[in-house]
């Protein structure tokens, strides 16, 4: 009867033990879109989050601004098949080989841009990325609330003349988490002269 007693014991203690592992061990992965939480499961993912070791350690969640429905624009593209790849300058000695694939017009809060959108020469080879685009841009958040190195968004080759550009997917480049990774510096001609609030915040621990 003890012996019975003690195992039923060991039993309870070893399960809830693992319960309180398991729901301690694996905190859920936040945001309020698909995007959000996509990208905080990369963050805390140790094989493809770009944060350091330390960082890793303690990070709960990126910070992102409030979804702002007004950010999500559809923008005219003209193309530029003629333009000639250049060696675009980065955070470090690499340069990335790049060409203008056109030019998107957008309005946004009653103000018209012209945004050089970009296509990558190693990513024409891959076979997945042979339709990818690289917008990146800087505006009157950078420094204070954002990355004071502007932000990054993908896109999409489209069909026709016509590109969904979401600001709410901006993302930071990833020497805002770490200085061991080389990252394409915006150009100038990318410059938005208001504050883009959506997207994500700079980086920093919570």
């Amino acid at each position: 009867m003890i012996c019975k007693l003690n195992l039923r014991f060991f039993t309870v203690v070893i399960s809830t033990f693992m319960i309180f592992t398991c729901n301690n061990g694996k905190r859920p992965v936040v945001g309020a879109t698909d995007f959000q939480r996509e990208m905080n499961a990369k963050f805390k993912d140790v094989t493809t989050s770009p944060l350091s070791a330390s960082d890793l350690k303690v990070f709960k969640n990126l910070n992102f601004f409030e979804l702002d429905s007004t950010f999500v624009v559809t923008g005219v593209l003209k193309r530029t098949p003629n333009a000639e790849f250049f060696e675009m300058k980065t955070t470090t000695n690499r340069l990335s080989r790049e060409r203008v694939f056109g030019i998107i017009t957008v309005n946004l809060q009653n103000k018209r841009y012209r945004l050089n959108v970009y296509q990558g020469e190693e990513n024409m080879q891959s076979l997945g990325n042979k339709d990818y685009l690289f917008l990146p841009f800087i505006d009157d958040t950078n420094g204070e609330e954002s990355y004071a190195g502007g932000r990054y968004i993908d896109l999409r080759i489209p069909e026709g003349d016509s590109i969904v550009i979401d600001f709410n997917k901006a993302y930071n480049p990833y020497c805002d988490y770490n200085t061991k990774f080389s990252c394409p510096i915006v150009p100038r001609e990318n410059y938005i002269d208001i504050p883009v609030k959506a997207g994500l915040k700079k980086f920093k621990i919570n």
